[in-house]
């Protein structure tokens, strides 16, 4: 008598089935929305609907079949599949977010680089020039939009069911799973509860109408990243580094993925690019110099912000302002107002 594959058997096994032409598998991206067990020892595998191609569908099956009978030994396999939702690798545009003339992507290829910084400052800086700017914190592990933002001990307003009220502050809205966490709460959560929290960030806040929602994302080039490809249509998305060699190197990963599910690359903001000596004047480029350019050169993008590094930046993200708005003159905050400008020009024109 054959044995009984336990559930979590079976989950294990999907998780190594990869998405055609991915490197990630399909547990991770999402695919799998339920396993349920069928009579005889079978399984019911329902998945998201990410392709209306039928030989990716036959592709995706057979690799599922492999790893659940050949190998693991389950009889009997079946499939269920989802409505189509935007695909996997197809440009993103097919899904509008309602209310929302624009959405950019802040990313980087590695942590320590500022991106939030970055994300933050550019969301406040929209904000300033005139525009209505909302800003998503998809580093579900490290969120610091509350922080940047002094809005720590503030929790959003539920609107009845699963939708809630953005935070509003300096004029920008703002969500972010540190307001739903206790003070310093970890983040313990696999693939599927990221991608599922981006996706409520994204459906389920009521952003109401505005220009502009700036999305930053955590670094790399994982589920978070994927999953705002998949779910909405993103009209740029900004890659922040610095200028050494091994920020260069995750940064161009970045780029890379970008370009995979074929998402408008607006430009590089090269961060930290130069340290100015508060009591000689003299220009130190502790980083390096050029890199940032160089990697725009060679992949045919533009530098659209060489933002230095300067103590009051940092001050006043961790006092809960961004620099742009505590101190407007600042070198940094006209570097940032620069980028905002020049990602407002980017933008598609209706």
């Amino acid at each position: 008598m054959a044995r009984t594959v336990a559930l979590e058997e079976v989950a294990l096994a999907l998780a190594r089935v990869n998405y055609p032409g991915y490197q990630t598998d399909i547990v991770s991206l999402g695919i799998v929305q339920e396993i349920a067990p069928a009579p005889d020892g079978a399984y019911t595998i329902t998945l998201r609907g990410a392709t209306g191609r039928e030989e990716i569908l036959r592709d995706l099956a057979t690799r599922i079949h492999q790893v659940l009978t050949h190998e693991l030994g389950v009889p009997k396999v079946e499939f269920k599949v989802g409505k189509i939702e935007p695909e996997l690798g197809e440009k993103t545009g097919k899904v509008r977010l309602e209310g929302t003339r624009f959405i950019v992507a802040v990313a980087s290829g590695k942590g320590g680089v500022g991106k939030s910084t970055v994300a933050a400052n550019l969301a406040a800086a929209l904000s300033r020039i005139g525009y209505k700017v909302g800003l998503l914190d998809a580093d579900i592990y490290g969120p610091s939009v509350p922080m940047m933002f002094g809005t720590s001990d503030e929790r959003p307003r539920s609107a009845g069911g699963q939708s809630f009220y953005p935070i509003e502050r300096f004029g920008v809205k703002l969500i972010s799973i540190g307001f739903f966490l206790n003070d310093k709460a970890p983040v313990i959560w696999r693939g599927p509860m990221v991608m599922g929290a981006v996706r409520q960030f994204l459906k389920d806040t009521l952003w109401g109408t505005q220009d502009f929602l700036i999305v930053d994302l955590p670094p790399g080039t994982g589920d978070a990243q994927l999953t705002l490809a998949q779910q909405v249509a993103i009209d740029g998305a900004v890659i922040v580094t610095t200028p050494q060699e091994v920020a260069l190197a995750d940064a161009l990963r970045a780029v890379r993925m970008f370009r995979q599910v074929h998402c408008p690359l607006l430009g590089v903001v090269e961060n930290m690019s130069y340290f100015v000596c508060p009591d000689c004047g003299e220009r130190d480029e502790i980083f390096g110099h050029g890199g940032g350019a160089k990697m725009a050169a060679d992949e045919h993008m533009e530098v659209l912000a060489r933002v230095p590094i300067f103590t009051e930046v940092r001050e006043a993200g961790d006092a809960g302002t961004p620099i742009v708005l505590a101190q407007p003159d600042h070198p940094a905050s006209q570097a940032f107002i620069e980028l905002a400008r020049r990602v407002a020009a980017a933008m598609p024109q209706n």
